[in-house]
Protein backbone atom coordinates (compact mmCIF):
# COMPACT_ATOMS: atom_id res chain seq x y z
CA UNK A 1 0.00 0.00 0.00
CA UNK A 2 1.45 3.33 -1.07
CA UNK A 3 0.76 6.51 0.88
CA UNK A 4 0.96 9.81 -1.00
CA UNK A 5 0.69 13.37 0.19
CA UNK A 6 -1.58 15.40 -2.09
CA UNK A 7 -2.21 19.10 -2.63
CA UNK A 8 -5.76 20.12 -3.50
CA UNK A 9 -6.40 23.28 -5.50
CA UNK A 10 -9.82 24.87 -4.96
CA UNK A 11 -10.29 27.44 -7.72
CA UNK A 12 -11.97 30.62 -6.54
CA UNK A 13 -12.25 32.00 -10.08
CA UNK A 14 -12.68 30.41 -13.53
CA UNK A 15 -9.57 29.15 -15.31
CA UNK A 16 -8.55 28.90 -18.97
CA UNK A 17 -5.93 26.27 -19.79
CA UNK A 18 -4.63 26.52 -23.34
CA UNK A 19 -4.25 23.45 -25.53
CA UNK A 20 -1.57 22.74 -28.14
CA UNK A 21 -3.64 24.54 -30.79
CA UNK A 22 -3.65 27.70 -28.66
CA UNK A 23 -7.34 28.10 -29.40
CA UNK A 24 -8.93 30.43 -26.82
CA UNK A 25 -12.30 28.88 -27.63
CA UNK A 26 -11.22 25.55 -26.12
CA UNK A 27 -9.84 25.05 -22.61
CA UNK A 28 -8.29 21.94 -21.13
CA UNK A 29 -9.77 20.77 -17.84
CA UNK A 30 -6.57 19.56 -16.19
CA UNK A 31 -3.02 20.84 -15.77
CA UNK A 32 0.01 18.78 -16.69
CA UNK A 33 2.92 18.38 -14.28
CA UNK A 34 5.42 20.24 -16.49
CA UNK A 35 3.12 23.27 -16.74
CA UNK A 36 2.63 23.36 -12.98
CA UNK A 37 6.34 22.86 -12.31
CA UNK A 38 7.21 25.75 -14.64
CA UNK A 39 4.67 28.01 -12.90
CA UNK A 40 6.09 27.12 -9.48
CA UNK A 41 9.64 27.78 -10.70
CA UNK A 42 8.62 31.19 -12.08
CA UNK A 43 7.03 32.14 -8.73
CA UNK A 44 10.18 31.23 -6.83
CA UNK A 45 12.28 33.34 -9.21
CA UNK A 46 9.85 36.24 -8.75
CA UNK A 47 10.40 36.30 -4.98
CA UNK A 48 14.16 36.12 -5.36
CA UNK A 49 14.81 32.44 -4.66
CA UNK A 50 17.87 30.97 -6.35
CA UNK A 51 16.83 28.33 -8.88
CA UNK A 52 19.31 25.41 -8.99
CA UNK A 53 21.48 25.28 -12.10
CA UNK A 54 19.82 22.05 -13.25
CA UNK A 55 16.30 23.38 -12.60
CA UNK A 56 15.61 20.67 -10.01
CA UNK A 57 13.62 22.07 -7.06
CA UNK A 58 14.17 18.88 -5.02
CA UNK A 59 10.60 17.70 -5.36
CA UNK A 60 8.55 15.82 -7.96
CA UNK A 61 4.86 16.27 -8.70
CA UNK A 62 2.26 14.34 -10.64
CA UNK A 63 0.04 15.99 -13.18
CA UNK A 64 -3.09 17.58 -11.74
CA UNK A 65 -6.10 15.27 -11.63
CA UNK A 66 -9.74 16.03 -10.77
CA UNK A 67 -11.36 15.44 -7.39
CA UNK A 68 -14.99 15.82 -6.39
CA UNK A 69 -15.91 17.23 -2.97
CA UNK A 70 -19.38 18.40 -1.98
CA UNK A 71 -18.25 20.80 0.75
CA UNK A 72 -15.34 21.51 3.06
CA UNK A 73 -16.36 18.86 5.61
CA UNK A 74 -17.14 16.02 3.18
CA UNK A 75 -14.77 13.34 1.92
CA UNK A 76 -13.12 14.03 -1.43
CA UNK A 77 -13.34 11.49 -4.26
CA UNK A 78 -9.97 11.41 -6.01
CA UNK A 79 -9.64 10.40 -9.64
CA UNK A 80 -6.60 9.09 -11.52
CA UNK A 81 -6.06 8.65 -15.28
CA UNK A 82 -7.21 5.42 -16.89
CA UNK A 83 -4.03 3.46 -17.75
CA UNK A 84 -3.16 2.55 -21.33
CA UNK A 85 -3.77 -1.12 -20.49
CA UNK A 86 -6.03 -3.71 -22.05
CA UNK A 87 -8.58 -4.54 -19.37
CA UNK A 88 -11.57 -6.82 -19.88
CA UNK A 89 -14.87 -5.61 -18.45
CA UNK A 90 -16.81 -8.64 -17.25
CA UNK A 91 -19.79 -9.20 -19.49
CA UNK A 92 -22.74 -7.12 -18.37
CA UNK A 93 -25.83 -6.69 -20.58
CA UNK A 94 -26.55 -3.28 -19.04
CA UNK A 95 -23.26 -1.82 -20.25
CA UNK A 96 -22.62 -0.56 -23.75
CA UNK A 97 -19.23 -0.09 -25.40
CA UNK A 98 -19.92 3.58 -26.14
CA UNK A 99 -20.29 4.44 -22.45
CA UNK A 100 -17.17 2.50 -21.49
CA UNK A 101 -15.14 4.21 -24.19
CA UNK A 102 -15.92 7.63 -22.70
CA UNK A 103 -14.30 6.76 -19.37
CA UNK A 104 -11.12 8.75 -18.76
CA UNK A 105 -10.90 8.88 -14.96
CA UNK A 106 -11.00 6.15 -12.31
CA UNK A 107 -11.58 6.60 -8.60
CA UNK A 108 -8.94 5.02 -6.36
CA UNK A 109 -10.88 1.76 -5.98
CA UNK A 110 -11.15 1.20 -9.74
CA UNK A 111 -7.62 2.51 -10.33
CA UNK A 112 -6.32 -0.22 -8.01
CA UNK A 113 -8.27 -2.82 -9.98
CA UNK A 114 -6.73 -1.62 -13.25
CA UNK A 115 -3.27 -1.81 -11.67
CA UNK A 116 -3.69 -5.32 -10.28
CA UNK A 117 -6.26 -7.19 -12.38
CA UNK A 118 -6.92 -8.11 -15.99
CA UNK A 119 -10.72 -8.35 -15.61
CA UNK A 120 -12.84 -5.74 -13.83
CA UNK A 121 -16.49 -5.81 -12.74
CA UNK A 122 -18.38 -2.64 -13.60
CA UNK A 123 -21.98 -1.77 -12.83
CA UNK A 124 -23.88 0.59 -15.12
CA UNK A 125 -24.58 3.04 -12.28
CA UNK A 126 -20.82 3.34 -11.65
CA UNK A 127 -20.22 4.82 -15.11
CA UNK A 128 -20.80 8.55 -14.72
CA UNK A 129 -19.77 10.23 -17.94
CA UNK A 130 -15.97 10.44 -18.02
CA UNK A 131 -15.73 9.05 -14.48
CA UNK A 132 -15.84 5.49 -13.15
CA UNK A 133 -16.77 5.47 -9.47
CA UNK A 134 -19.09 3.82 -6.98
CA UNK A 135 -19.27 7.09 -5.01
CA UNK A 136 -22.01 9.66 -5.29
CA UNK A 137 -20.75 12.55 -7.43
CA UNK A 138 -22.11 15.21 -9.74
CA UNK A 139 -20.70 13.96 -13.06
CA UNK A 140 -20.72 17.54 -14.33
CA UNK A 141 -18.64 18.93 -11.47
CA UNK A 142 -16.24 20.36 -14.07
CA UNK A 143 -17.98 22.53 -16.65
CA UNK A 144 -16.92 25.11 -19.21
CA UNK A 145 -18.52 28.23 -20.60
CA UNK A 146 -17.61 30.09 -23.78
CA UNK A 147 -18.02 33.86 -23.67
CA UNK A 148 -17.24 36.60 -26.22
CA UNK A 149 -14.24 38.87 -25.70
CA UNK A 150 -12.64 41.72 -27.64
CA UNK A 151 -8.93 42.11 -28.35
CA UNK A 152 -7.94 45.79 -28.52
CA UNK A 153 -4.73 46.87 -30.23
CA UNK A 154 -2.23 48.40 -27.80
CA UNK A 155 -1.17 50.93 -30.44
CA UNK A 156 -4.68 51.65 -31.78
CA UNK A 157 -3.26 50.80 -35.19
CA UNK A 158 -5.70 47.92 -35.71
CA UNK A 159 -9.43 47.50 -35.31
CA UNK A 160 -10.75 45.73 -32.23
CA UNK A 161 -10.99 41.99 -32.90
CA UNK A 162 -13.68 39.79 -31.31
CA UNK A 163 -12.82 36.29 -30.12
CA UNK A 164 -14.23 33.64 -27.79
CA UNK A 165 -12.78 32.46 -24.49
CA UNK A 166 -13.61 29.10 -22.94
CA UNK A 167 -13.36 29.16 -19.14
CA UNK A 168 -13.57 26.16 -16.79
CA UNK A 169 -15.62 26.16 -13.57
CA UNK A 170 -15.52 23.69 -10.67
CA UNK A 171 -18.73 22.96 -8.77
CA UNK A 172 -19.06 22.75 -5.00
CA UNK A 173 -15.69 22.30 -3.25
CA UNK A 174 -14.16 20.34 -6.13
CA UNK A 175 -10.96 21.11 -8.01
CA UNK A 176 -7.66 19.62 -9.12
CA UNK A 177 -5.02 17.88 -7.03
CA UNK A 178 -1.48 16.62 -7.46
CA UNK A 179 0.71 14.06 -5.73
CA UNK A 180 3.98 15.35 -4.35
CA UNK A 181 7.22 13.75 -3.21
CA UNK A 182 10.40 15.36 -1.89
CA UNK A 183 11.22 18.51 0.07
CA UNK A 184 8.21 20.74 0.77
CA UNK A 185 9.81 24.06 1.70
CA UNK A 186 10.18 25.50 -1.80
CA UNK A 187 6.85 24.02 -2.89
CA UNK A 188 4.98 25.81 -0.11
CA UNK A 189 6.70 29.10 -0.84
CA UNK A 190 5.86 28.78 -4.53
CA UNK A 191 2.21 27.82 -3.93
CA UNK A 192 1.75 30.73 -1.53
CA UNK A 193 2.66 33.04 -4.43
CA UNK A 194 1.01 31.13 -7.27
CA UNK A 195 -2.43 31.05 -5.63
CA UNK A 196 -2.55 34.85 -5.95
CA UNK A 197 -0.67 35.07 -9.27
CA UNK A 198 -3.08 32.58 -10.82
CA UNK A 199 -2.45 29.85 -13.35
CA UNK A 200 -3.51 29.63 -16.99
CA UNK A 201 -4.47 32.39 -19.42
CA UNK A 202 -5.91 35.86 -18.63
CA UNK A 203 -4.71 35.97 -15.06
CA UNK A 204 -4.67 39.77 -15.31
CA UNK A 205 -8.49 39.76 -15.36
CA UNK A 206 -8.86 37.36 -12.46
CA UNK A 207 -8.68 33.89 -13.98
CA UNK A 208 -6.92 30.96 -12.36
CA UNK A 209 -6.84 32.01 -8.68
CA UNK A 210 -7.11 29.28 -6.04
CA UNK A 211 -6.67 28.29 -2.43
CA UNK A 212 -5.06 25.01 -1.47
CA UNK A 213 -4.97 22.44 1.30
CA UNK A 214 -3.39 19.03 1.81
CA UNK A 215 -4.54 15.46 2.29
CA UNK A 216 -3.23 11.90 2.03
CA UNK A 217 -4.33 9.03 -0.18
CA UNK A 218 -3.49 5.33 -0.21
CA UNK A 219 -3.16 3.21 -3.35
CA UNK A 220 -2.71 -0.57 -3.34
CA UNK A 221 -0.14 -1.37 -6.03
CA UNK A 222 1.26 -4.74 -7.13
CA UNK A 223 4.63 -5.86 -5.81
CA UNK A 224 7.25 -4.33 -8.10
CA UNK A 225 9.06 -7.71 -8.14
CA UNK A 226 6.04 -9.38 -9.73
CA UNK A 227 5.76 -7.19 -12.83
CA UNK A 228 8.02 -5.75 -15.48
CA UNK A 229 5.75 -2.79 -16.26
CA UNK A 230 5.34 0.67 -14.77
CA UNK A 231 2.74 3.43 -15.04
CA UNK A 232 3.59 7.14 -15.34
CA UNK A 233 1.67 9.67 -13.22
CA UNK A 234 3.41 12.78 -14.63
CA UNK A 235 4.60 14.06 -17.98
CA UNK A 236 7.68 11.98 -18.77
CA UNK A 237 10.80 12.85 -20.80
CA UNK A 238 13.22 9.87 -20.98
CA UNK A 239 16.76 10.44 -19.80
CA UNK A 240 18.27 8.96 -22.96
CA UNK A 241 17.46 7.25 -26.24
CA UNK A 242 18.72 3.99 -24.74
CA UNK A 243 16.33 4.28 -21.79
CA UNK A 244 13.44 4.97 -24.14
CA UNK A 245 14.25 1.96 -26.33
CA UNK A 246 14.27 -0.30 -23.27
CA UNK A 247 11.02 1.11 -21.92
CA UNK A 248 9.24 0.61 -25.26
CA UNK A 249 10.50 -2.95 -25.71
CA UNK A 250 7.68 -4.77 -23.93
CA UNK A 251 4.81 -6.20 -25.97
CA UNK A 252 2.17 -4.68 -23.66
CA UNK A 253 3.38 -1.07 -23.56
CA UNK A 254 0.75 1.58 -24.19
CA UNK A 255 1.21 5.33 -24.28
CA UNK A 256 0.40 8.73 -25.67
CA UNK A 257 2.60 11.79 -26.00
CA UNK A 258 2.25 15.54 -26.46
CA UNK A 259 4.34 18.33 -27.93
CA UNK A 260 5.36 20.73 -25.17
CA UNK A 261 6.57 24.26 -25.77
CA UNK A 262 4.63 27.48 -26.07
CA UNK A 263 5.52 31.14 -25.67
CA UNK A 264 8.10 32.67 -23.39
CA UNK A 265 6.45 34.47 -20.47
CA UNK A 266 9.34 36.70 -19.42
CA UNK A 267 8.91 40.32 -20.61
CA UNK A 268 9.97 41.65 -23.08
CA UNK A 269 10.47 38.27 -24.80
CA UNK A 270 6.77 37.29 -24.88
CA UNK A 271 6.68 37.26 -28.68
CA UNK A 272 9.31 34.50 -28.86
CA UNK A 273 8.57 30.80 -28.70
CA UNK A 274 10.33 28.29 -26.49
CA UNK A 275 11.99 25.29 -28.04
CA UNK A 276 9.67 22.28 -28.20
CA UNK A 277 10.01 18.79 -26.78
CA UNK A 278 7.77 15.72 -26.81
CA UNK A 279 6.72 14.15 -23.51
CA UNK A 280 4.70 11.05 -22.63
CA UNK A 281 1.40 11.64 -20.87
CA UNK A 282 0.19 10.31 -17.49
CA UNK A 283 -1.38 6.88 -17.79
CA UNK A 284 1.32 5.70 -20.19
CA UNK A 285 2.58 2.18 -19.48
CA UNK A 286 6.20 1.19 -20.09
CA UNK A 287 8.43 -1.85 -19.76
CA UNK A 288 10.40 -1.11 -16.58
CA UNK A 289 11.52 -2.97 -13.48
CA UNK A 290 11.19 -0.53 -10.60
CA UNK A 291 13.53 -0.55 -7.60
CA UNK A 292 10.64 0.11 -5.21
CA UNK A 293 6.84 0.49 -5.19
CA UNK A 294 7.27 4.06 -6.39
CA UNK A 295 10.16 5.37 -8.46
CA UNK A 296 11.08 8.62 -10.21
CA UNK A 297 12.48 8.66 -13.74
CA UNK A 298 12.97 11.29 -16.40
CA UNK A 299 14.84 14.54 -16.79
CA UNK A 300 14.45 18.31 -16.74
CA UNK A 301 15.29 20.04 -20.03
CA UNK A 302 16.08 23.64 -20.95
CA UNK A 303 13.78 25.00 -23.67
CA UNK A 304 15.49 28.36 -23.99
CA UNK A 305 15.58 29.13 -27.73
CA UNK A 306 18.99 29.61 -29.32
CA UNK A 307 18.09 32.79 -31.22
CA UNK A 308 19.08 36.42 -31.39
CA UNK A 309 16.90 38.46 -29.02
CA UNK A 310 18.42 41.73 -30.19
CA UNK A 311 19.95 44.19 -27.74
CA UNK A 312 18.43 42.54 -24.67
CA UNK A 313 19.42 39.06 -23.59
CA UNK A 314 17.35 36.34 -21.93
CA UNK A 315 19.61 35.56 -19.01
CA UNK A 316 17.88 32.56 -17.44
CA UNK A 317 17.12 29.00 -18.61
CA UNK A 318 13.57 27.94 -19.49
CA UNK A 319 13.05 24.70 -17.61
CA UNK A 320 10.57 21.99 -18.54
CA UNK A 321 10.30 19.10 -16.10
CA UNK A 322 9.93 15.59 -17.49
CA UNK A 323 10.52 13.88 -14.14
CA UNK A 324 7.69 11.48 -13.44
CA UNK A 325 6.37 9.28 -10.67
CA UNK A 326 6.19 5.62 -11.73
CA UNK A 327 4.27 2.87 -9.95
CA UNK A 328 4.09 -0.85 -10.85
CA UNK A 329 1.23 -2.20 -12.94
CA UNK A 330 0.40 -5.81 -13.82
CA UNK A 331 -0.20 -6.53 -17.49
Amino acid sequence: MLEFGVYKLHFTTPVHLGDNREDYGVSLKTIQSDTMYAALTACLAKIGKTIPKDGDLDFTISSLFPFYQKDKDSQAVYFLPKPYKKVSIRENPDLDAKSLKKIQWLDIRFFEKYLNESTVDVDKKEVKGEYLTSCEIDKDFITSEVSPRVAVSRTAGEDARPFYMDRVFFKDYSGLYFIMGGAVNLLHEALDVLQYEGIGTDRNVGNGFFTYDTDEIEIAVPDERETDYALALSMFIPQSKEQLQTMLSGKDVGYDFMRRGGWLTTPPFNTFRKNAVYAFTPGSVFSAQLDDDVDIMGKIVNLKPDIDFGEQKLEHPVWRSGKSFFIPIKM
